[in-house]
């Protein structure tokens, strides 16, 4: 089939943490025959800090972040079967769906894809005039990358069709174990951006632990932190692009997973994080959510601290020997049940189902 998938990219990690769930699930789908043209705007200074050229399994689409491209783009939805607007593209978003919904072919499927679930909940849920709203009764499909019951409670309750859980996993190609670099050389590695609703659960989980351990190192990766107030054994070292993600996980004795507010208070959402951390090979700490027992095992795949008393706690007691145990275990777990190629048979199955409903039904 034919896919125009629209988000914020596939280029670039830059401010864009759904980079490698687009490119993992994306790069299995066209590996079982689907032609995908991804769809992106020149924005945020994303095509600056790409981390990967165009890929031969996908077409990509960089248009100006200006409302006249928008619209052009939004016209190719008709040459699609399978026609996706994905959350968080962060230019023209509600006219980017309305358009390409509205141009998409009486059988093509159309698909809103949720790469941040609960803030888009907490959006549209006391609004009943946004346009997202609007939009999901004539939806054959939402699709998230989280959330469990919880959140397809909530969507089908205002209005979906079908909401389904399409969660975070692990390309093995992308992401597996390299030998240490002493760049990332640390007892404790956090990487995330510095995000209004991750910030307070950054200063609980990770800047409280090094504060607890001065004679520890302690390194946080991403953008916005430069300006932050640090303890003097926490090393800032900015963006960290997806090409040395597997150094970065290696070379540490363990890494911290912190989920946004938000995600923490849903549960059943591991961020891509987790999957790139388990896949190295390297000893994961998490703080708690639930539905983390459906991924990981606590004590034995992944170590749960509630605050950063418990994370400081556990950099005490562990020794690079359980570091290693613990972190080959997790990757074994996640290579048995959790990689894109199976998420990607998942979704296969999904398009092909709604394929056949909607011709079916324009035939009728």
């Amino acid at each position: 089939m034919r896919i125009a998938f629209y988000g914020s990219s596939l280029l670039s990690s830059y401010w864009n943490g759904a980079a490698t769930y687009y490119r993992g699930l994306l790069r299995d789908l066209a590996g079982r025959g689907h032609a995908i043209t991804f769809y992106e705007p020149d924005a945020f200074d994303r095509q600056q800090h790409r981390d990967m050229e165009p890929p031969d399994w996908a077409e990509v689409r960089v248009y100006p972040a200006r409302e006249e491209a928008m619209r052009a783009v939004a016209e190719e939805a008709t040459r699609a079967d399978v026609v996706v607007k994905a959350s968080g593209v962060g230019v023209f978003d509600e006219a980017l769906l309305e358009g390409v919904m509205a141009r998409a072919r009486p059988e093509a499927v159309r698909i809103f894809w949720d790469v941040d679930a609960p803030a888009t909940l907490a959006e549209i849920r006391d609004e009943p005039g946004h346009p997202l709203r609007r939009a999901l009764p004539s939806l054959d499909l939402v699709l998230t990358y989280g959330g469990g019951p919880p959140v397809i409670a909530a969507y089908e309750a205002l209005g979906a069709r079908r909401c389904i859980p399409i969660y975070n996993a692990l390309d093995p190609e992308t992401h597996h174990p390299v030998p240490a670099d002493r760049r990332f050389a640390a007892d404790l590695s956090f990487l995330g951006n510095r995000l209004p609703d991750r910030e307070a659960r950054v200063e609980r989980f990770f800047l409280d632990a090094a504060a607890r351990l001065p004679e520890r190192s302690f390194l946080i990766g991403g953008n916005g932190w430069q300006d932050k107030a640090m303890p003097p054994n926490v090393r800032h070292i900015g963006h960290v692009y997806t090409r040395d993600h597997n150094a970065f996980n290696t070379s540490p004795l363990a890494v911290l997973n912190i989920a946004r507010d938000s995600m923490a208070s849903t549960g059943y959402s591991p961020a891509t994080r987790v999957f790139e951390a388990a896949g190295a090979g390297a000893c994961l700490i998490t703080d708690a959510w639930i539905g983390l027992e459906l991924f990981l095992k606590e004590g034995e795949e992944v170590l749960v601290a509630r605050d950063g008393a418990e994370v400081a706690a556990h950099l005490r007691s562990l020794t690079p020997e359980r570091a290693r145990t613990i972190g080959q275990a997790a990757r074994a777990r996640i290579l048995d049940g959790h990689t894109y190629a199976r998420r990607g048979a998942e979704v296969d199955a999904l398009l092909r189902r709604e394929r056949a409903r909607r011709l079916q039904g324009s035939a009728a």
